[in-house]
Order: structure tokens, then sequence, then C-alpha cells
């Protein structure tokens, strides 16, 4: 979460339901952190987009960053008004794993993939994500935190090499 209190209406749900109301082909739904929980686990392809509180994102986004493999996986935006977006890794940076070299920068890159797409570099998203998702599936050059045993520069240095070699 950014932390920055962006003028967002008092009534989030009521400002949700009313906009709703003006979109009709899109399904518009309301549940408990709980019972979103349970649903996402057992079926993530029924939710598209959702839409809660700081505190209900940050549960949610643990709880799905357990399910893809760690939050060194999960990237995130958060979106204002006006175009106005933030990218950040779910949680920061692991910067208690920068001296030591083991923090997985995945997150992080994947949240520059959303940044580019959001500022329509989609062929440079594109080209990165590739050589991401080409190194992380090869298992080569993966991180401890993900079964592997490269160091965050190893892993990084791969997907460049990757990068530069499809251009």
């Amino acid at each position: 979460s950014s932390g920055i209190n962006a003028e967002w209406p008092l009534r989030p749900g009521e400002e949700c339901r009313a906009v709703a109301e003006q979109f009709p082909q899109i399904k518009y739904r309301e549940m408990y952190l709980d019972s979103a929980c349970l649903k996402i686990v057992k079926d993530p392809s029924q939710f598209d987009v959702m839409l809660m509180p700081n505190l209900y994102g940050d549960i949610f986004s643990d709880l799905t960053a357990g399910l893809i493999g760690g939050l060194g996986l999960a990237p995130s935006g958060n979106m204002g008004k006006d175009g106005i977006a933030i990218y950040e890794a779910v949680h920061g940076t692991a910067d208690d794993l920068t001296a030591t070299n083991k923090g997985n920068p995945t997150a992080l890159l994947m949240s520059g993939l959303m940044m580019l797409r959001h500022l329509e570099l989609t062929s440079y998203a594109d080209k990165i994500e590739k050589a991401i998702l080409e190194t992380l599936t090869e298992r080569k050059f993966v991180t401890g935190d993900i079964g592997g045993s490269a160091t965050n520069p190893q892993y990084t240095a791969e997907i460049c090499r990757k990068i530069r070699a499809s251009s």
C-alpha cells in the first residue's frame, strides 16, 4: 500500500454500487473478506478486478502471494484518480535481504511491467515479461525463496541476457 490518502468518497461501497449501475455488462459482487479468500483459493478465474480497503488488500495480497510462491513474486499497482498510479512489490522490496543478494526481484520487475503497460509501452513490457517467464520456467537462475540457489544479481543478469538476445 502506498499510504497516500487520495480524495476518495467517504462511502466507497455506495460509490462502487453507483458506478456498477452505469455498467450493467460488468458483473459486480460484494462479499466479506473471508468468503473472497475462500473463493480465490478455490477458483481464481472468477475474479478479474477486486476493490477493497487497504487492510483487506494487505491480507488478501499475502494470501494470494502464498498461492503463487511467496511475496517475492507478487506485484501490485495502486490506481488513483486522473490516471495517477503507483507500482511496487507487494509489501515492499525486502530491504533486509539486500546485503545478502538473496532477495527475489520478480515482484518489483512485474510491478514495472504493470507500469510500462499503464504508460502504453506494451512492447517493452512484453519483451521483459518474456525474459522473466523464461528464466523462471528454466529454473537455472532462480532465487532461494522459489527453490533455486541463484543470487539476485545472477537472476537479474540472466533476465538481462535474455532481453539482449531477443533484440
